[in-house]
């Protein structure tokens, strides 16, 4: 990789080292996870579609989405949803096939019959029919970028000007954050616990060795009889995570679920549908997980969204993923390593094999000379695999949000 890599010694505290560590997680349900999933799972359906008409994927990014929130009414037993959901998909997309413009793209059916059916099983509470409206305004993208996008056969060249950041090792606060959320959204709990929404988001708070999880949990309506089978549920979710925590780290870890609940005033955090987007919570593509899966602002993060961009060239996806790997890859053979950064930046234009700058930063009491080859090493080889990497995306094998 020669002079594009540079491989310097971290400045400042560790984070697992500093006083305070604020670490968040929205779960699948959530507004915003909603539409970083419908806009990629899009942009699968479409490269599945390209690879059968065209033979490989063609240039898109529908990486725009937008949720407003309904209206609901809903009560211990029971409840309905009056003004649905609307989910405002848009982007651009190739949407013809070969060039006398006779056959098209179904881009609209693909934005609406797919969402539909991944959303009919992420949320089984939710009617897809009636309690949501997907929308879309997709158009074909512009001359100049499909043109950059079609002169990289070979070796892809950069849909755009971005970078792509990532850690390792991963903190016992984000460790928790993260598993909490998979724990209340896993199969098991919801066939013991249907009261239990999908709508979860986990904020972790860490001051000195003490660990505080103020957690939100949608409750379903029609399965919860009453306020006292609801705190039952609270007291549940609480149980669960408590004894989760002891398996994940030794520090003390306290759990507070839904503190904006007043039973003397009847206010609960009820749901019909399992997600508070069915009355007045909304969503975009970008604003909630990085594609690490958290929210963490003690750690080097950007602001790209990954989700919906096109896995073939763009950096604003394909870089976050390759930075991963390359942290992962060195804190696991450098264990000695207490806290490894990398930033992947390209250029426009420019193989998406010749990114701009790569910047490893190594924390730890590590000599530079001593790891120096082994990171190079990993760098090269994670970089060489990028025009392949899109394959991975549309095997969904990789976390973007």
């Amino acid at each position: 990789m020669g002079l594009n890599l540079e491989v310097t010694k971290g400045e400042g505290i560790c984070v697992a080292d500093r006083k305070v560590e604020i670490v968040e997680r929205k779960g699948k349900g959530h507004p915003d996870t909603l539409c970083d999933k419908a806009a990629e799972e899009l942009s699968i359906h479409l490269s599945e579609y390209y690879l059968k008409e065209f033979g490989r994927v063609q240039h898109h990014n529908v990486d725009k989405v937008l949720l407003a929130g309904g209206l609901s009414n809903v009560h211990f037993g029971g409840g309905d949803v009056i003004e649905p959901i609307y989910i405002l998909m848009s982007g651009r997309a190739v949407d013809v096939i070969g060039r006398d413009y006779t056959r098209q793209v179904p881009v609209g059916k693909f934005a609406v019959e797919h969402t539909r059916e991944w959303m009919s099983k992420d949320l089984p509470h939710l009617d897809v029919n009636s309690d949501v409206i997907i929308d879309y305004k997709i158009r074909a993208g512009s001359t100049d970028l499909v043109g950059n996008f079609d002169a990289g056969v070979e070796i892809p060249r950069s849909n755009d000007t971005s970078f792509g950041v990532a850690y390792a090792p991963m903190s016992a606060t984000e460790k928790l954050v993260l598993e909490s959320e998979h724990l209340l959204n896993s199969p098991a709990v919801k066939k013991k616990w249907p009261q239990i929404g999908e709508d979860i988001k986990v904020m972790g708070t860490r001051v000195g060795k003490k660990i505080h999880l103020q957690v939100a949990v949608a409750v379903i309506s029609t399965e919860t009889r009453d306020a006292d089978e609801y705190a039952n549920v609270m007291q549940t979710v609480k149980d669960l995570l408590i004894d989760q925590a002891v398996k994940i780290t030794d520090m003390p870890v306290t759990v507070a679920v839904n503190t904006a609940d007043d039973p003397s005033k009847g206010l609960f955090y009820l749901t019909v549908t399992g997600t508070s987007a069915e009355h007045g919570d909304d969503g975009q593509v970008g604003r909630g997980n990085r594609a690490n899966g958290l929210i963490t602002p003690y750690r080097p993060m950007t602001l790209e969204a990954a989700a919906g961009k096109n896995p073939i060239s763009h950096v604003g996806k394909t870089y976050n993923v390759a930075a991963r790997e390359i942290v992962d890859r060195i804190a696991g053979e450098h264990p000695e390593l207490k806290q490894v950064y990398c930033y992947v930046v390209s250029q426009i234009g420019a193989p998406i094999t010749e990114p701009q700058a790569v910047n490893v930063e190594l924390y730890g009491n590590v000599n530079l000379s001593s790891v120096k080859s082994s990171v190079e090493s990993i760098c090269d080889e994670v970089i060489a695999k990028l025009p392949y990497l899109w394959k991975g995306f549309i095997k969904r094998e990789y976390q973007l949000w």
